[in-house]
């Protein structure tokens, strides 16, 4: 699996926009522009469909009473995602619930102006309820100093959910899997995805895999310090969580984190790509060796 991480850089951002008018206004920032390039939208296996950027994931589950959208992207993101939705023959006002992998401007900016388009219900891990409410991240994201420039869309009223809530629109089951650690409001999705072909129906178990990165800011160590206490041994649990997860298809929150751009190109009559049993210990395996590869480097530099 290549793993080329956009995920891991640290979010600089260069210039700060509060969204005042029903356009999104933009956020600079040093790989926005790349994150933010378009990509066509595309089946992944039955009702789950990928309508993010070439950066940045987000992905709609459709359902006959409303359908579910996982993650905003950018602000500027937003109405791309919104075209994506249209042109696969849906509309973005029958999104009822729009949720969130974790609260930084990346993946959580555009869910402000789809929740005024969409009129959906927001719903984020209870410590994303904070900083999506508020659009400020808190002084214990380990990139804290990096974002402290930079504020998100406001959202008001966002459901909170607990470690293994299943929320429902119409038939659709989406369950909540809490993984803070990348970022404290962290919190990955799962759900049983369905498809019939000649007769036959075909059933997945489907995971949108939040970052499991170890990034931070410069002066932050996950092994503890005399301000932070360490975080390995929550990581390291939270990277076992994902592991665990039944899985045959796993979708990151960057494309590049579960090849997931790739896999769509590779994608043949018969054949797709997507579907690989055990996908979720394979990108848990992969974050425990940037983890290691980050616990040593910290340690190096005593």
């Amino acid at each position: 699996m290549k793993l080329l991480f956009a995920a891991a850089t640290l979010l600089l951002p260069l210039a700060t926009a509060h969204a005042a008018s029903d356009d999104p206004q933009p956020i600079n920032c040093g790989n926005c522009a790349a994150w933010n390039q378009p990509h066509a939208p595309f089946k992944v296996f039955g009702n789950t469909w990928y309508v993010g950027t070439a950066g940045l994931s987000s992905v709609l589950v459709t359902g006959p009473k409303g359908h579910i959208l996982i993650d905003g992207d950018l602000p500027q993101s937003a109405p791309q995602i919104a075209r994506n939705i249209a042109a696969l023959g849906f509309r973005i006002e029958d999104v009822k619930l729009i949720l969130n992998s974790h609260p930084h401007f990346d993946h959580a900016g555009g869910i402000a102006w789809l929740q005024r388009q969409s009129g959906a219900q927001v719903a984020a891990s209870a410590a994303a309820v904070r900083v999506l409410e508020a659009g400020e991240n808190p002084a214990d994201d380990p990139q804290f100093e990096n974002l402290k420039g930079i504020s998100m869309p406001r959202i008001p009223h966002v459901r909170g959910v607990r470690d293994g809530e299943t929320l429902a629109v119409g038939p659709l089951r989406i369950t909540a899997v809490l993984t803070p650690g990348h970022a404290p409001g962290g919190a990955s999705w799962r759900w049983r995805s369905c498809e019939t072909s000649g007769g036959k129906e075909t059933c997945h178990d489907v995971v949108f895999a939040d970052s499991l990165n170890a990034v931070s800011d410069d002066d932050f160590r996950f092994t503890g310090d005399a301000h932070h206490p360490d975080r390995v041994p929550g990581f390291r649990a939270v990277i076992e969580k994902v592991a665990a997860l039944p899985c045959d298809i796993v979708i990151s929150a960057h494309p590049d984190g579960a090849d997931v751009l790739e896999k769509a190109d590779a994608r043949k009559d018969g054949v797709n790509p997507f579907i690989v049993p055990g996908a979720c210990r394979a990108y848990a395996d992969a974050a425990t060796q940037r983890l290691n590869a980050r616990i040593d480097k910290e340690r190096g530099q005593h």
